[in-house]
């Protein structure tokens, strides 16, 4: 859903790539600077009770990770491997996001919001599988009402107002990012067993197959015209 706004992001991200361009700054340098800040806001912060404070951190670390895209459209340096980092970076601090969560919730005598944030980890995992599974199969399943962007935006956002003392919305934030998670899989899961029925049109082009057998997929840093943000 929030894919509508990749081409403004795209926008207001290239003019910062082009300056990146000239220094000796990497894309891959930009995606694991971005991964290890997230990663460290959020088991360093969440688990104490900073709620706030972490996502602030991880917020800025998730849209300066936003900047690998940028800089390798500049450069010219797209393909495989950048889009295999750039995908697996992202499931490490997606991880790293709703484990610190949990711990806290663990800490705090929420043992049930606790096993739901790892429920959303679970199934967010299983979202994105399902997409690169199927790529590599031919098929394409861009389907889903919740991908990566709007899971992260949900977890962060709810993490943020209970760490100013918004009651209940992380409990609500939680189970409903579980519940969006789900069904997501279960779009995918359909979508791609209504495409490789025998006689069905799997939707994937020549461009699709290619990136399939790379490991990158629509919307991935190997696409040179990719935005930058969610891939699966």
């Amino acid at each position: 859903m929030l894919n509508v706004l990749r081409p403004a992001l795209t926008r207001l991200l290239t003019p910062v790539g082009s300056a990146l361009a000239r220094t000796p700054i990497t894309p891959n340098a930009i995606t694991i600077l971005g991964t290890t800040g997230v990663a460290a806001g959020a088991l360093a912060l969440f688990p104490l009770g900073h709620l706030f404070v972490g996502t602030m951190v991880c917020t800025f670390f998730v849209f300066a990770d936003m900047l690998d895209g940028a800089l390798a459209r500049v450069k010219g340096t797209s393909g495989p491997w950048g889009a295999f980092v750039d995908s697996t970076c992202d499931r490490i601090g997606d991880a790293a996001v709703f484990v610190g969560l949990a711990i806290w919730l663990a800490r705090s005598h929420q043992a049930v919001l606790a096993v739901v944030a790892l429920v959303c980890l679970v199934s967010g995992s299983l979202v994105s599988y399902a997409k690169a599974r199927a790529e590599g199969l031919g098929v394409r399943c861009d389907v889903g009402i919740a991908e990566r962007s709007e899971r992260l935006v949900i977890a962060l956002v709810a993490a943020g107002l209970a760490g100013l003392g918004v009651p209940y919305v992380l409990a609500v934030g939680l189970w409903a990012l579980a519940v969006l998670s789900v069904v997501t899989f279960g779009q995918r899961v359909l979508a791609v067993r209504s495409a490789t029925r025998p006689g069905a049109d799997t939707g994937a082009d020549t461009g699709a197959g290619t990136g399939a057998g790379t490991g990158a997929g629509p919307g991935m840093r190997a696409d040179p015209g990719a935005g930058a943000g969610e891939r699966v």
